[in-house]
């Protein structure tokens, strides 16, 4: 499997739901946002019979590779606002999920995040937000805590959840914007914090409507985040 493999035909779907997401057809809305979702996600949340490019760095991670260390993305994006410039592997997987629950859950649907004490005990996840603003001796430190498996076992409930709000969304709700108090929620509830390179994402966010979250923190964000963990680690040459 080269990484070319991998990276085009996602590329090619994600331009069709760009488009897409510009009409009004909801079937086809729906259809290419699961298409693209279970795309970037292991392939268990979909049901999906080939493994996908969230697989092979799952798989990579779980073998040992928690704590390798990797560029946090291979392009300036949001860097200028990050703690550190490279984290451990499982950082990423951490990142992409906690934003996914956060924002399908709290944003889009108002209702209560997966996220709990409970699962913050089984991951043993020193922090609650994303982590955008951690150092990186502190993302170090934060990546040798957690539990591997239990932190898979977080994404793949993160991922099916999701695809069950995607599905149920209406062509209304896709074009709308969300009240500012929903936005809110995400501080209040830890999910990100006061420090100035994590609480940006609230006016990011909320600047959305939620068709911007479909093609953001749903499908696009875990693309910003799988292909260093790739392109910076033996992960297809060791298959």
């Amino acid at each position: 499997m080269k990484k070319e493999e991998l990276y085009a035909p996602i590329r090619d779907k994600y331009d069709e739901l760009k488009e897409v997401l510009n009409g009004t057809d909801i079937e086809k809305i729906r259809e290419l946002t699961l298409e693209v979702h279970g795309m970037v996600h292991p392939a268990e949340v979909s049901g999906r019979t080939e493994k996908t490019i969230a697989d092979y760095v799952l798989d990579y991670m779980l073998a040992g590779h928690q704590n390798d260390i990797v560029p946090r993305e291979d392009w300036d994006v949001d860097l200028r606002y990050a703690g550190t410039k490279t984290v451990p592997m499982c950082w990423q997987l951490w990142h992409t999920y906690r934003i996914e629950d956060l924002v399908s859950n709290i944003l889009m649907m108002d209702q209560p995040q997966i996220f709990d004490e409970e699962w913050q005990k089984k991951i043993g996840a020193s922090i609650t937000d994303t982590g955008n603003a951690l150092e990186l001796d502190e993302a170090v430190a934060f990546g040798k805590g957690i539990n591997a498996e239990a932190l898979r076992d977080y994404m793949i409930t993160v991922g099916k959840n999701t695809r069950k709000i995607l599905a149920s969304l209406t062509l209304e709700q896709i074009q709308s914007m969300v009240p500012e108090s929903w936005v809110m929620r995400i501080l209040e509830e830890g999910g990100v914090t006061t420090d100035f390179r994590s609480v940006w994402l609230l006016v990011y966010w909320g600047r959305l409507t939620r068709g911007g979250m479909i093609l953001t923190p749903m499908t696009d964000h875990h693309m910003m985040h799988l292909p260093p963990c790739i392109n910076n680690l033996p992960i297809l040459e060791s298959l």
